[in-house]
């Protein structure tokens, strides 16, 4: 079973970790979202409680494989999310979201003004995670936190296309041949940079 880390968003303050209990076996997932938690049950069912107080019978559940660790600030929960194997991130680039690993071929609508080689920054970086922790920004998560790279692999075009328009009765017609263009990034690591 995996557990996501729960953290509680408030518009006015940046994103706080909460006690994230483990779960007894009649519970399927645990949410918490906007000072709020959200028990599923097995058979489908959905309890609704607040963050501060304690949901029921999670307190005597018993512990599934090993006791879960609940960081207390957001450097240690970038310290956490650093020492696990593998790590993602969710960022906006060009008006869409992508999740995104390292070494992932990103392939975009083309930009015009980069050559081949050149390095991107992503800066739009909304979520950093790995297999069992995550960290939400509120809206997004600051460059001096983390990091991403993106080097422009090359410049292509997709599969050729056909318009064809006509009118009836009026002996129009016309084929039109388009091929989009687009660019490849490739993905740097994700450097996850220590809090100065």
């Amino acid at each position: 079973m995996r557990f996501a880390l729960g953290l509680t968003r408030n518009i006015q303050a940046p994103p706080q970790f909460v006690q994230l209990p483990t779960l007894a076996p009649p519970f399927r997932a645990l949410v918490i979202f906007f000072e709020r938690v959200l028990v599923v049950h097995s058979d489908g069912g959905v309890e609704t409680h607040a963050a501060a107080s304690p949901v029921p019978s999670l307190s005597l559940a018993r512990t599934l494989h090993t006791q879960a660790i609940t960081p207390g600030t957001t450097p240690s929960a970038l310290q956490l999310i650093r020492s696990q194997p593998s790590q993602y991130v969710v960022a906006s680039f060009l008006g869409r979201k992508y999740i995104l690993t390292p070494r992932d071929v990103l392939t975009v609508p083309r930009i015009p003004d980069v050559k081949v080689g050149d390095v991107l920054a992503l800066d739009a970086i909304e979520e950093l995670g790995s297999r069992e922790y995550t960290l939400r920004g509120n809206p997004t998560i600051p460059t001096s936190k983390v990091k991403v790279d993106a080097t422009v692999v090359e410049h292509t075009k997709g599969t050729m296309e056909y318009i064809f328009k006509k009118k009836r009765r009026k002996g129009y017609r016309k084929t039109i041949q388009h091929k989009q263009p687009y660019t490849r990034l490739r993905i740097g690591n994700i450097e996850i940079l220590a809090d100065s």
